[in-house]
């Protein structure tokens, strides 16, 4: 019986390797409007029209920085598996940059 239940038991890992790639494009979306939120709020406390654009540019560059850090988290994992020897059929990462 107890077989049974160990083969319904949810799994959990796709799920959440899931959500953190769908969470990327909501981060973007809220980093932008975050910047966008603090420049008006910047604007109406100062009335120095400039400061919208500057949250605005912190808000693209807090997304950018998203997009960079879940760029270099999925290359590590690559990396992972590409020195894996059931996925590289026998070759190096070196010996493969040699032939171009």
């Amino acid at each position: 019986m107890e077989e049974n239940h160990e083969e319904h038991k949810p799994r959990i890992k796709p799920i959440i390797e899931g959500a953190e790639t769908l969470s990327l494009g909501i981060s973007m979306v809220v980093a932008v409007l975050i910047g966008v939120a603090i420049g008006l709020g910047l604007k109406k406390l100062t009335g120095i029209t400039w400061l919208l654009w500057i949250g605005v540019a912190i808000g693209l560059a807090a997304a950018f920085l998203n997009v960079y850090k879940a760029y270099s988290k999925q290359y590590k994992e690559f990396e992972k598996l590409a020195k894996d020897p059931r996925y590289n059929m026998g070759k190096s990462i070196d010996e493969d940059e040699d032939e171009d």
